[in-house]
This record gives C-alpha cells, sequence and structure tokens, in this order.
C-alpha cells in the first residue's frame, strides 16, 4: 500500500511503543518520517533499522526532550528543512504515573503534565506553521481511556490526558480555517513497554506473573485481551491521511469495547 505517498509526517516519541509502531506504518505506506525519542541510543536504533529498510532519503531520527521548548523547534525546523514541507504531526509523547491527588507529590503531578501535556503542545505549536505554509494538514495526539473515565490512583495521568483531549478541540476550532484537522486516539491496555512496565509494578516479579497480570487485564475488555500497538497506529494513520479528511475535533477511542461496559453486571 503506498497511500500515503508524498507525506511527510512527524512523529513525536516515535522510538517505542504506539509512536514506534506508527512511524512504521506510515513508512510502509510511503511517508517520510521525521521521528524524535528522549533517549538517543534508542533513536539512533531506530533511525537505524528504518533507514536501512525504506531508505535514509524518508527517515530523520533525532534526539528530543518535548519538555524543551527550545529542542522542539529546533527539532521541527531540521525536519521541514530536510524535507521541505510538514503534513501530519503525531504527538506519541507520554509517561504512566500512579497516586491520587491526597497520596502524591505536586512534583510527580508537575512531571506529568509537562511531558504528556506540555510536550504535546510545544509540538503541535511550532509544527502548525508548517503546515498552513502547506495549505493544511493533520495533528493527531495519543491521549487515553482515562480522559473519559479514571482508574484508582492515577491522578496526575487521568488529568494530563483530560486534558490532552481538550487541547486537541481547542486545536481543531482555532486552526479549522487554515485547513488543519486535529483528533485525539483514545486507547485502552496496548502491550507497550510502558504497560508492560505497570505489569511489572504491579505484578509478583516474575516474568510469568507480568504475563499474568496482563491477561487479566486483557480479560476485562469485551474483546478479550489487550490492544497491539499496530491496531492503534491503523486508526492515527487514517485520521493522519486524506480519507479523514472531514473529521475533526474528535477524541476517538481504541479500547477493544472497555468504555461501552458499565462494571455493575447481571448475576449469574
Amino acid at each position: 500500500m503506498a497511500e500515503l505517498d508524498g507525506m511527510v509526517a512527524l512523529v513525536a516519541g516515535g522510538t517505542s511503543g504506539i509512536g514506534h509502531a506508527t512511524a512504521g506504518l506510515l513508512l510502509s505506506r510511503g511517508a517520510s518520517v521525521a521521528l524524535c525519542g528522549v533517549e538517543d541510543g534508542q533513536v539512533q536504533a531506530v533511525g537505524q533499522r528504518f533507514r536501512a529498510e525504506y531508505g535514509a532519503a524518508a527517515v530523520l531520527a533525532t534526539t528530543v526532550d518535548v519538555t524543551r521548548e527550545d529542542e522542539v523547534r529546533r527539532w521541527i525546523g531540521q525536519a521541514a528543512g530536510f524535507f521541505g514541507a510538514l503534513d501530519a504531526v503525531v504527538t506519541a509523547v507520554g509517561i504512566q504515573t500512579y497516586g491520587s491527588v491526597a497520596g502524591s507529590e505536586s512534583v510527580e503531578f508537575e512531571r506529568t503534565m509537562d511531558v504528556n501535556v506540555k510536550g504535546a503542545y510545544l509540538v503541535i505549536k511550532h509544527a502548525v506553521p508548517e503546515l498552513r505554509r502547506r495549505g493544511g494538514g493533520a495533528v493527531v495526539a495519543v491521549s487515553s481511556v482515562q480522559a473519559f473515565a479514571s482508574q484508582d490512583g492515577v491522578a496526575a495521568y487521568s488529568a494530563s490526558k483530560g486534558a490532552l483531549n481538550a487541547l486537541v478541540r481547542s486545536v481543531a476550532v482555532d486552526e479549522a480555517a487554515h485547513g488543519i484537522r486535529a483528533n485525539a486516539v483514545c486507547p485502552a491496555s496496548v502491550d507497550t513497554p510502558m504497560l508492560r512496565a505497570s505489569a511489572r509494578r504491579f505484578g509478583d516479579g516474575t516474568d510469568a506473573g507480568e504475563q499474568q497480570l496482563l491477561d487479566q487485564w486483557g480479560a476485562m475488555h469485551p474483546l478479550g485481551r489487550i490492544a497491539r500497538p499496530q491496531e492503534v497506529a491503523e486508526v492515527i494513520a487514517f485520521l493522519a491521511g486524506e480519507r479523514a479528511s472531514f473529521v475533526t475535533g474528535v477524541s476517538l477511542p481504541v479500547d477493544g469495547g472497555l468504555l461501552c461496559r458499565l462494571a455493575v453486571a447481571l448475576p449469574g
């Protein structure tokens, strides 16, 4: 499939999890991709693999701390210069933190908002002028079902995802006149390094215990399993492309039916 031939996409958080799957899918469908991550070794390894598969002219991999505006501005300028244009922006940066409002430290709340909200804001802020110069484009933010409903003990994370959805709606409204669409995808449990880190944290410390917990979480979804990163990437690619040309301001659950089931069940 080469339906994205000619597209230039920016993928923040493109070295791991959903962002990595998205970068690979976009490349496989003909897009050129500028991706970033925060760990230099991982950035270089991912960039090398993608360049070997899709060609050096199609891939730009850069180490960026998205909470630092100077680094974000420099990265997006470099990407626009390297490819000559920018058509789509995917923000897949995020950290998972735990604790209730009363039971967590304010510094942890600030760090969560810094990465999950400010990071996305800075990427979108500095990418929008490039999209405007192109005559329009798409913004897709990776959010979470926890923007709609919260687990126990994830106050900062849930708040950050709710804020991210609101940010995306504002971008959709403010940039519509410039031909820019903005949407959020809201996954439930996805088999990513972040989810596996959570399973290790709350499991018994063994590989078997980690997998058992992942299976238990998967069973809570009506489809009976957790998602693969590629399944979320498919939705992101759709929203980034022309087939979603009349879709904007949407926060779309990609959740295996998790949000549609009430917790109160009939007996039997």
